[in-house]
């Protein structure tokens, strides 16, 4: 064999070996994405969880203040009727 030959083959062998072992990394770096996506969409999950029932809980208030306000307004109405009833007398 001729030493270019030579020098070609150990080219070539090396080259074989460092694309294997980038291939190999390149693998464990998407694996390691995956388990990160993973995480963080349990992480959006628990948070879309947590603003549902946050928004659940404004609901409630709102229409609770909604009654409130309601009611307030029926006791308004029958004081004036009072009023203008008492008046008339």
């Amino acid at each position: 064999m001729d030493l270019t030959q030579i020098f070609l083959v150990i080219t070539l062998a090396v080259t074989t070996i460092v694309l294997i072992f980038v291939g190999y990394q390149v693998f464990l770096v998407l694996r390691e994405m995956k388990n990160i996506l993973v995480r963080m969409n349990n992480v959006v999950g628990g948070l879309e969880r947590m603003s549902t029932s946050v928004e659940s809980g404004f609901n409630e208030v709102a229409g609770f203040v909604g009654g409130a306000k309601s009611v307030f307004k029926i006791l308004e109405i029958i004081k004036n009727r009072k009023g203008t009833s008492s008046q008339e007398k």
